[in-house]
């Protein structure tokens, strides 16, 4: 059997943008050899906890939703977008069923945001202004390079025919289409690439030897937390065709699916 590959509806917000988003992600993870199954905002929690034990792994997509910043701060930017509280929880708890199965996630773009709040992470809640055009948007291919730490779960995927090496950094051409960014990490995430213009955060990943598990999510099978715990703030669903490296991060995602069947 394909492993079953969970994704959240983009958002109860915009039935228009769910329409457009939703299957460049579906596309991608079945190209990567999964099954993607469609999680929709509208589950009750036990609906949900009855879809989750059928997935073998999940991927958290974009959104033009904001997170709550309420999450991580006092303080609200009035250029912050309307959350989308049924997003926000799905996404929770999936993540928290990933954690205590050890399922691999791949998060991006809004699903960076969402796995760096839950892990007790901050955001920087408007970008602008920057030198660097971030709400570039879907319409622009390459809007900007990230440079990736080489020695990374993430710069073992970027394929080296895309990108250009520096010292220990891989510069990697990627597009953009968010106006918030990871600030402070969450616990046991670390900071694998930046846009070197800016400094803005541009994905972490999970750092086995820095991560705490509390006890509500303990693994139930004894067995550490997932090393696959990748988050992108570019769109690779939007690039797999003419990306390499889009392609590795599904496949890595449905491969480590697959393992833990």
């Amino acid at each position: 059997m394909k492993p079953r590959i969970g994704i959240p509806v983009p958002t109860s917000l915009d039935l228009t943008y769910n329409q457009r988003s939703w299957p460049l992600y579906e596309s991608a993870v079945r190209h990567a050899g999964g099954d993607p199954v469609v999680i929709p905002l509208t589950l009750t929690a036990a609906e949900r906890r009855e879809l989750m034990v059928t997935l073998d792994g999940v991927v958290l997509p974009g959104s033009p939703a904001d997170i709550n910043p309420t999450r991580y701060t006092p303080q609200v930017d009035p250029a912050t977008s309307p959350a989308d509280p049924a997003r926000e929880l799905t996404d929770f708890d999936l993540l928290d069923d990933a954690l205590r199965h050890g399922k691999p996630v791949l998060g991006i773009c809004f699903g960076v945001q969402s796995m760096n709040t839950w892990r007790g992470g901050s955001l920087v809640q408007d970008l602008m202004p920057l030198p660097v055009n971030h709400s570039a948007g879907a319409s622009v291919a390459v809007a900007h390079t990230a440079l990736i730490a080489k020695e990374s779960l993430l710069g073992s995927l970027v394929d080296p025919d895309e990108a250009t090496e520096a010292d220990n950094f891989l510069r990697l051409p990627i597009n953009t289409s968010h106006h918030q960014a990871v600030s402070a990490p969450g616990d046991g995430l670390r900071i694998v690439a930046r846009c070197p213009d800016d400094g803005v955060i541009e994905a972490v990943e999970l750092d086995p030897t820095m991560f705490h598990v509390e006890h509500s999510v303990e693994s139930a099978t004894g067995h550490a937390p997932s090393q696959f715990l990748l988050g992108v703030q570019w769109h690779p669903e939007r690039s797999y065709d003419i990306s390499a490296t889009s392609r590795n991060l599904f496949a890595k995602l449905v491969t480590e699916a697959a393992d833990r069947q």
